[in-house]
């Protein structure tokens, strides 16, 4: 036994409907596409997409803040590294006015000797007041001290034993600022104290300017060596930074792959989704002829 179903007007324009609004839905998500530039505009349209796109992003940003942190740790160096190369080329300044107090003797004259000595003293100010240099107005000599100044103007550290550090890649940090005696020295060996003996002894007793130079020269050595590993650290850093770039140009092109559209691709299928709602439409209207109603009219 078979079954009739009758079909009527209504079910097939019903169904014409149906089948347009499809079709308008697919081109509308193509222009979307197309206009935004993106695959996946929302979770929905690929949970496993968007849950990629997260990923990447996330690690976008922690690459970004890398970078950011490699930056700052630049600039603390670098100014670092600026002025303990100007105090070491004042320190050498000391030396020579040391080697020509030596010279002289204490047979010298006193006025020639406190010539040196008012020299001595001026560089000794000098050095105290780079030894206060700012980056970002923190004293970078003065460890992780809040105070505005890692030395007083007599040359007594006021800062602490802190350590700046800057995290510049996956578990990696750099130490950017040290205190004071790290590069100054501490105790009667500090520099500015060998600086103070030094003008003091070009006055008062010229034969105690050679453990004086001995001193000085320590206290050279100290920095020398201070900034050889300021030098390491900025090279390291730089090059964490150069990783840190390059591995957000992989990630972006990584998201792009899974984010963005294929313009080429996209764009033909908008023109052959027109195309298939342009015919969808041709056939419609051959499809739902006049009704009875119509020819009654």
């Amino acid at each position: 036994m078979t079954s009739a179903y009758r079909v009527t007007e209504r079910s097939i324009s019903t169904n014409v409907l149906v089948g347009l609004q499809g079709n308008l839905k697919r081109l509308g998500d193509i222009q979307q596409r197309l206009s935004s530039g993106k695959q996946v505009s929302q979770p929905s349209d690929s949970p496993t997409a968007a849950v990629e796109i997260m990923q990447y992003r996330g690690q976008l940003a922690t690459n970004d803040q890398y970078s950011r942190n490699a930056d700052d740790a630049l600039g603390w160096l670098g100014t670092i590294d600026t002025s303990v190369s100007s105090i070491i080329s004042q320190v050498q300044q000391a030396r020579q006015l040391t080697l020509t107090g030596m010279s002289n003797g204490a047979g010298g004259s006193t006025d020639a000797r406190a010539a040196l000595a008012a020299q001595v003293d001026q560089i000794r100010q000098s050095v105290i007041g780079v030894a206060n240099t700012k980056y970002l107005d923190r004293p970078v000599f003065g460890g992780t001290t809040a105070g505005s100044a890692a030395f007083t103007s007599t040359g007594a550290y006021v800062g602490d034993s802190g350590l700046v550090a800057r995290t510049v890649g996956d578990n990696v940090k750099v130490t950017v600022g040290e205190s004071g005696p790290t590069y100054f020295g501490s105790g009667s060996t500090q520099l500015f104290s060998v600086l103070s003996d030094i003008s003091n002894h070009l006055t008062t007793d010229p034969t105690q300017l050679a453990a004086d130079l001995d001193n000085l020269d320590a206290a050279l050595q100290t920095l020398q060596t201070a900034q050889s590993t300021v030098g390491a650290r900025y090279n390291q850093v730089t090059q964490m930074q150069q990783a840190a770039n390059d591995r957000t140009d992989a990630l972006t092109a990584q998201l792009s792959d899974v984010e963005d559209i294929d313009l080429p691709k996209t764009i033909t299928d908008m023109m052959l989704q027109q195309n298939a709602y342009q015919a969808a439409l041709g056939a419609a209207a051959k499809v739902v002829q006049p009704s009875l109603v119509d020819f009654l009219r």
